[in-house]
């Protein structure tokens, strides 16, 4: 159940206030889901996926983007003043710019920090597993203003080459089980991504699985021929045996 909407405190550091955006929308405080009007969520979510001060007239044009000036800047300060927690705990403001409290921890900034620190840093890849539920999940889905499917779009290229790199660091590491479920849920995420359907296909190997993996090849040869015309690549299709040419004829 949904607390009703109260007053904390800013700065107490001992009271965490929580935004999720993968997998869907939820604010909570101290372990519980509070209420957000609509136009509250859309405030929140853009200051978190942009993850920096903004001017207020550009918050209030990319949220009410078929409204005029004067009414959109209305609708923000609405918006704003039905944040739960009481003021400044959510939103900081500074003149004419907004931006998320840092007493907020968002679940995609965490993610984002150690993706970029497996991708970029050169940490251990199996920190991914960290994170692993979070990759699972889509970011904000059911959105569709620009603003949200541009982001969208972003997170869905990263999240798969975090699932690829850690699919990939199992696979080495000999977790053939763990880098097969790392794998599917890759494949279902973009289909189409052959570097993708490449590992999940080695990963059905390494587990002795040829059945799998001469399945897994032909149901990725019928989707490319179907949807773009094209064939697998050679690097893909030797995957199977060296006896290929004839298992998947």
């Amino acid at each position: 159940m949904a607390l009703p909407i109260t007053a904390i405190e800013p700065g107490a550091g001992d009271q965490p206030v929580r935004l999720r955006l993968l997998g869907g929308f939820e604010l909570s405080y101290q372990g519980h889901p509070l209420d957000v009007p609509m136009a509250s969520q859309r405030i929140l979510a853009l200051l978190a996926l942009r993850n920096q001060p903004m001017q207020r007239a550009y918050v209030a044009g990319t949220l009410w983007p078929n409204y005029n000036e004067e009414r959109a800047t209305a609708n923000l300060r609405t918006a704003l003043s039905r944040l739960p927690l009481g003021p400044g705990v959510l939103v900081m403001a500074s003149g004419r710019q907004i931006a998320l409290s840092q007493q907020v921890e968002v679940d995609l900034h965490m993610t984002y920090h150690q993706v970029h620190c497996v991708l970029y840093r050169g940490d251990d890849v199996l920190g991914l597993e960290l994170v692993r539920d979070q990759l699972l999940a889509d970011l904000l889905p059911g959105w569709y203003e620009d603003w949200s499917v541009t982001e969208q779009e972003r997170y869905g290229e990263i999240r798969l080459r975090a699932l690829e790199k850690l699919s990939q660091g199992l696979l080495d590491a000999g977790r053939t089980a763990a880098a097969v479920e790392t794998g599917l849920a890759a494949v279902a995420a973009d289909p189409l991504r052959e570097t993708t359907q490449g590992l999940l296909i080695s990963s059905y190997l390494a587990e002795g699985n040829r059945a799998k993996a001469l399945w897994q090849f032909r149901k990725f040869r019928s989707l490319l021929r179907r949807e773009l015309g094209l064939e697998p690549s050679p690097a893909v299709t030797n995957l199977i045996t060296d006896r290929a040419d004839r298992l998947i004829s």
